[in-house]
C-alpha cells in the first residue's frame, strides 16, 4: 500500500495535514487572514442639504386698454343725373293680311282584303285534333289563335290570342293551325303580310 508512487502521495498528503495542523495550533492561519483582507472601517457621512430654490416671479399684470367704440360709417348716396325727358313717337305699322290656307292633301283610299279560307287548302282542324286526354276530361271551350299570313300565303307563326281554359286543347289549336295555308291579304290589289285572329271551338258530341 506504501510502496511505489501511491506511497508518496500519500506520504505528501499526510505531510500537507501535519503542517495545516501545525499552522492552525500556533496563530499562523490567523495572522495570515487579518493580513490579506484589512479591517473595514465605517465612518459617519453627512446628509446632504436641500437646495433651496429660488421663489417663482410675480405675476404679470395686463395692462387694460381703454375701450374705444369703431367709427360709424356714414353712406352717403348721390343724387341720380337728371336725364332730358325723352320725346314720345307714334310709328303707325300696316299689318299684312294673312295668306290663304293651302287646300287639304287629298285623301286617297285604299282598297284591303283580309286573309281568307283556301278552299284549295282549307283549314280544317277535325276530331283527329281532339286530345284523348281531353276527351276522357269532358274538356270543351273556345281558344282565339293569332295566325300571321305571309304574302304567298303560308302561316308563318302562330299564338293563342285567348285561351279557351285548358292547356291541351290550347296546344292542339297550334298543333291544327301550323304549317297551314290561306288566302293572304291584299291592299289595292296586292297580297301583303297581315295578322289576324281565328276562333276554334272544341265541343264533344257524345
Amino acid at each position: 500500500m506504501f510502496s511505489g508512487k501511491r506511497g508518496v502521495a500519500l506520504a505528501i498528503v499526510v505531510l500537507i495535514h501535519i503542517l495545516v495542523g501545525y499552522g492552525f495550533y500556533t496563530g499562523l492561519a490567523q495572522k495570515f487572514i487579518t493580513k490579506v483582507i484589512p479591517p473595514v472601517e465605517v465612518a459617519e457621512i453627512d446628509k446632504p442639504k436641500p437646495e433651496d430654490k429660488p421663489p417663482p416671479p410675480p405675476p404679470k399684470l395686463e395692462e387694460l386698454k381703454p375701450y374705444v367704440p369703431p367709427p360709424e360709417f356714414v353712406d352717403i348716396q348721390q343724387p341720380p343725373p337728371e336725364t332730358a325727358p325723352v320725346a314720345q313717337t307714334t310709328v303707325n305699322t300696316v299689318v299684312a293680311p294673312p295668306a290663304p290656307a293651302a287646300p287639304p292633301a287629298p285623301v286617297v283610299q285604299h282598297s284591303h282584303t283580309s286573309p281568307k279560307m283556301d278552299p284549295r287548302h282549307p283549314l280544317k282542324v277535325g276530331e283527329d285534333y281532339y286530345p284523348d286526354a281531353s276527351k276522357r276530361a269532358n274538356e270543351e271551350g273556345t281558344c282565339y289563335v293569332k295566325l300571321t299570313v305571309a304574302p304567298d300565303g303560308r302561316i308563318t307563326d302562330e299564338s293563342i290570342e285567348k285561351s279557351s281554359g285548358f292547356p291541351r286543347l290550347d296546344d292542339a289549336c297550334l298543333k291544327g293551325v301550323r304549317g297551314q295555308r290561306l288566302i293572304p291579304a291584299t291592299e289595292d290589289g296586292k297580297p301583303i303580310e297581315l295578322t289576324t285572329v281565328v276562333p276554334i271551338t272544341w265541343k264533344l258530341r257524345n
